[in-house]
């Protein structure tokens, strides 16, 4: 039992997003499996007003997450018979 919940608590990797905007850089560093975590924060970013962070900078990061799930999720694609 000891053995399952060790092998359970391995690191994920870390994956990052980031934009520029002006002079501002947003990066968010995330562990695979906590990507709503990551759309969360950016919503509420967005609801801070005093951040210039809008709905269009969340939707960029938002699709580069998508794209990092793409990612994630082809490498459990079997592979193709040449």
């Amino acid at each position: 039992m000891q053995q399952q919940q060790q092998q359970g608590t391995q690191t994920q990797p870390t994956k990052t997003l980031s934009l520029v905007k002006g002079n501002q850089q947003f990066c968010f560093r995330y562990q695979v499996g906590e990507e709503a975590k990551v759309l969360e924060s950016l919503i509420e970013m967005v609801n801070r007003r005093e951040l210039p962070f809008d709905w269009f900078d969340a939707a960029v990061l938002s699709h580069q997450l998508g794209q990092h799930l793409a990612k994630e999720l082809k490498a459990y694609l079997p592979k193709k018979a040449a």
